[in-house]
């Protein structure tokens, strides 16, 4: 995916990554961390056409997808050397290959109406990807269900979102891959926008929160870059100062608060903020995806656990992973499997989610005397956990072995194991309850 800084005002552009992608002269340089993004986007699109065909009666699916910044179409691997597909491609090859797995064994064939809208701002990038487009095979779907437009991702977005809505006006269904350069190029209210008009829309957002930290570690976190981003004053009423000299990891505070900020004024009810890492040490920024339905965001975890060598977050593993103050990674390296560099989605961090869950479900669970569903405190819960439902399921199901919780299904049985449990199920507090859980 493509991202530059030449929208960006010099003060910020100082705070950004040296080197933006440039295909003046062909294709440009791409680092391991930014191909395990695509990795990320390419399994998510694969997971997501599953998720959506699995009616055997189901015979036509309506999606558009939309790349803000679409970049130059293919890429040098830094490493290898070895030529690498940029979004655009892996947009247009998880159809294809979707279309193919779907189908080869339905007797109803399902027919993917897919449109894409390929954005890019740079012209360089815009003509190195109309070339490439055009030699791979796609000329001729060019102004028809491609549709390539040099222009910034702002000022397109009201036409995507009314062409969405009059090709699927009873759901919008679409995904945005919207991969910023830093962090001010896509503000909160226009993603709400999308959400407000576009009912199951899916939005895969990157943020540079290292840049954003790093202008904020040098005192210029004012009222008039959040207002840009689209959010209110996340410090409080307080400066840079104050933060460092109270809490004990300032950055994790910020990032809570700008977490959380950022998430409400987007409008998704549901979200992953996670990072992925440059092992190179800078540049982490966040890749979250937006959503309004729990099981889009489960996908999305289970994605990150089979992709687990560039993610991380710096909170807890249970649940209210960013309720933490004054975080300690030394603390949680030795206590809650988690690195000094923070949350990595191993299994480690796998233990440490169940080992947390085993404890703060239970709470859950005993604070409501009719119990509450595994559908509910999944959807109610997993934005603030790392954990996906097959590791809520796992702990339910070791609660359930040590008889600290009961599972009852809608007919009045009881489960016996974790495999059993299903959304409609009751979890509820046993006859007796465990004393350190009164």
């Amino acid at each position: 995916m493509g991202r530059y800084a030449h929208t960006l005002s010099p003060h910020l552009k100082e705070h950004m990554p040296r080197k933006p992608y440039n295909w003046k002269n062909g294709p440009d340089l791409i680092q391991q961390h930014s191909i395990a993004k695509h990795r990320i986007l390419q399994s998510y699109l694969a997971a997501y056409f599953r998720t959506l065909v699995s009616s055997p009666n189901q015979d036509v699916l309506r999606l558009t997808l939309v790349d803000g910044f679409a970049g130059g179409g293919m890429y040098v691997h830094n490493d290898t050397q070895e030529l690498v597909k940029g979004s655009p491609f892996i947009f247009l090859d998880a159809t294809r290959e979707a279309e193919f797995l779907i189908n080869k064994d339905r007797r109803k064939p399902i027919d993917l109406q897919v449109d894409y809208f390929f954005i890019e701002a740079d012209h360089h990038a815009y003509s190195h990807l109309d070339k490439v487009l055009r030699d791979g095979g796609h000329g001729e779907r060019i102004g028809n269900t491609i549709q390539l437009r040099h222009a910034k991702f702002q000022d397109e977005a009201d036409g995507v979102i009314e062409f969405i809505k009059r090709k699927s006006p009873k759901n919008g269904r679409s995904i945005f891959a919207l991969d910023q350069y830093g962090y001010k190029e896509v503000p909160a209210p226009l993603i709400r926008k999308i959400f407000s008009q576009l009912p199951s829309a899916e939005v895969i957002l990157t943020f540079g929160v290292d840049s954003f930290l790093n202008y904020a570690s040098d005192g210029k976190l004012t009222q008039a870059l959040l207002d840009d981003i689209g959010i209110p004053d996340i410090l409080q009423g307080r400066t840079i100062e104050e933060i460092k000299n109270s809490e004990k990891d300032w950055r994790l505070f910020i990032q809570s608060g700008l977490y959380r900020t950022l998430v409400t004024r987007c409008g998704a009810k549901h979200f992953t903020p996670f990072f992925i890492r440059n092992r190179k040490g800078h540049g982490d920024y966040w890749l979250i995806h937006l959503s309004q339905h729990h099981r889009a965001r489960d996908v999305m975890i289970e994605v990150h656990w089979d992709n687990n060598n560039y993610f991380i977050h710096y909170g807890g593993p249970g649940l209210d992973m960013f309720q933490i103050v004054g975080y300690d990674p030394e603390h949680d390296a030795q206590h809650k499997g988690q690195s000094e560099l923070g949350f990595e989605f191993d299994d480690i961090a796998r233990s440490a989610s169940i080992t947390a869950l085993n404890e703060h479900i239970p709470r859950r669970v005993y604070a409501n005397d009719e119990g509450l569903s595994f559908g509910e405190l999944f959807a109610t819960t997993c934005n603030d956990s790392p954990a996906s439902a097959a590791i809520y399921r796992e702990s339910v199901g070791f609660l359930l072995e040590q008889k600290i919780v009961e599972v009852i299904n809608p007919d009045g049985g009881k489960r016996r194991s974790a495999q059993q449990i299903k959304p409609n199920d009751q979890i509820v507090a046993p006859s007796q309850r465990q004393l350190f859980l009164s």
